[in-house]
């Protein structure tokens, strides 16, 4: 581990050894009004840093930064060809940094490093560079009205205005990626707050978007908790929030949103992401990719799948299958290559992992694998699968947000039912389906209520396809040209001829 700290690059000790802070106009704030809060690697347990913890003065003046930046207009008025080049700039400047980016970020948040680079800093660019494209195309029509050759009516598309962007400690460029995209492209400003546990790759992308030619305050960065979060959700001078967290937090930003001056708002929350397997699947294939499904990322990902049905013909087959592949997984620090899985974002989550998986016992479960902490340095939790679950049981029902698998076993070949127990959790964001019978696959994705559901594969992603989730999942959609609804206005012209 001290071998993989000592072979850091130049670049990144650099940035690890600065003096960092709130990213206001283009420029780290040098004084800020709050109290430090240490930041520290999840994999080792150490402090790597103290940051700003920012207050409601600081928001004001990041606020009043990007509400500047947008009534002058220098980014929203650019020729949209040239705010294309831009972005595709920015996102060349964050592939020309991945190496740096994806050793702070597996430093901050705990991802293994490979993971970083392609899963993570791969398809920020690639939704960059698909966003670039569309400023072009963000248009409006015209309209033919009930008096024809006498009206001359049309619709523009304006920014929305100041935005307000906060994501999770879960992947934190990725999701700060995924929503500067669309508000970049649409011509708003920006106000991000990362996570107050992984706030280190939001203070080199804004850094990279100057360098990239975004102007000074459209991009803005506040560090902080939840004081940070509660003046962004109520401030009256910000117009949309953006925010991927929890389903409580996202519910008291909407209640806030509302509240305050009615601004918009996005929301992708938690998640209880079902898999079905029915009994002709290719388990060759299925098994790897349900394994996937709930341990990449130590299960810290909100579309995880969770939660596994398997035809009783199967059952024992796939849950052999799943238990071999979690235990060959290579459990340890982020910034070993040879890591697929590496540890929980803090101690405290990992007691709260570890306490669900107990409570799942007390109430029945049996332990098929894991179920237990990786003692030595670092927030640690071995690959979990528990059995002898019912619909009922605790740890089915509500989101753990860690690297357990909860099994479950169904005889009924009635796709009604089995749909209706997939549907029966309060989250909607995803779901999979295995099965070689295709017309049986979409039978089934008819009737599972899911933003996203993947057929013979778990994770499904790509930058045009829309991500986000039903019921108390969220609002709303990230990625894909559905990005764009909530970050630009519909204006009606007309005039008389």
């Amino acid at each position: 581990m001290n071998d993989m700290i000592a072979d850091l690059q130049p670049a990144t000790r650099a940035f690890l050894a600065r003096r960092l802070g709130h990213f206001v106009n283009g420029q780290i704030l040098s004084e800020t009004t709050g109290a430090t809060s240490p930041v520290f690697d999840p994999g080792r347990g150490a402090k790597l840093m103290d940051v700003p913890q920012g207050t409601a003065a600081d928001v004001d003046k990041a606020v009043a930064a990007a509400r500047a930046a947008f009534d002058r207009g220098p980014w929203r008025s650019m020729k949209p060809n040239m705010r294309s080049r831009v972005i595709w700039k920015f996102a060349d400047l964050i592939e020309e940094h991945t190496q740096v980016l994806a050793e702070i970020e597996s430093l901050n948040c705990g991802l293994p490093i490979n993971a970083a680079k392609l899963g993570h800093i791969g398809t920020s660019v690639d939704l960059l560079r698909y966003t670039a494209g569309w400023p072009t195309k963000l248009m409006g029509r015209t309209i033919p009205v009930s008096s024809p050759g006498e009206w001359h009516a049309f619709t523009l598309r304006d920014p929305v205005g100041v935005v307000a962007q906060i994501v999770p400690w879960n992947g934190p460029l990725m999701m700060a990626a995924w929503k500067l995209a669309p508000a970049l492209a649409a011509g708003c400003t920006i106000v991000l707050k990362p996570a107050e546990q992984t706030p280190l790759t939001a203070i080199y992308l804004a850094e990279l978007a100057i360098e990239a030619g975004i102007p000074e305050g459209v991009f803005n960065v506040v560090l902080g908790g939840a004081e940070v979060g509660s003046t962004l959700s109520t401030h009256p001078d910000v117009d949309k929030i953006a925010f991927t967290g929890s389903t409580s937090v996202g519910r008291a930003i909407a209640v806030a949103a509302a509240q305050s001056n009615l601004k918009r708002v996005t929301l992708e929350l938690g998640g209880k992401s079902p898999v079905i397997v029915f009994p002709d699947a290719d388990l060759a294939s299925a098994i790897p990719a349900i394994a996937a499904g709930i341990f990449s990322g130590a299960g810290q990902i909100c579309t995880a799948g969770s939660r596994l049905y398997v035809h009783e013909k199967a059952f024992d087959q796939v849950l052999d299958g799943v238990a071999a592949a979690a235990n060959a997984l290579k459990v340890g620090y982020g910034l070993d290559p040879a890591t697929q899985m590496g540890p929980l974002i803090s101690e405290a989550h990992l007691a709260r992992v570890a306490g669900m998986t107990e409570n799942a016992v007390r109430e029945g479960a049996s332990v098929v694998t894991g179920a237990e902490a990786i003692g030595g340095g670092g927030y640690f939790y071995k690959p979990t699968i528990l059995a002898s679950l019912t619909p009922s049981s605790t740890i089915v029902r509500e989101e753990v947000f860690g690297p357990v698998l909860s099994a479950l076993r169904f005889s009924d070949d009635d796709l009604d039912s089995i749909a209706a127990e997939a549907n029966s959790s309060a989250y909607g964001l995803a779901a999979s389906i295995f099965t070689k019978d295709f017309s049986l696959a979409h039978k089934m994705a008819a009737r599972v209520r899911a933003g996203t559901i993947g057929i013979n594969r778990h994770f499904v992603g790509d930058s045009a396809l829309p991500f986000g989730g039903f019921r108390q999942s969220g609002w709303g959609r990230e990625k894909g040209e559905d990005m764009f609804n909530a970050y630009l206005e519909t204006k009606t012209v007309a005039a008389p001829l």
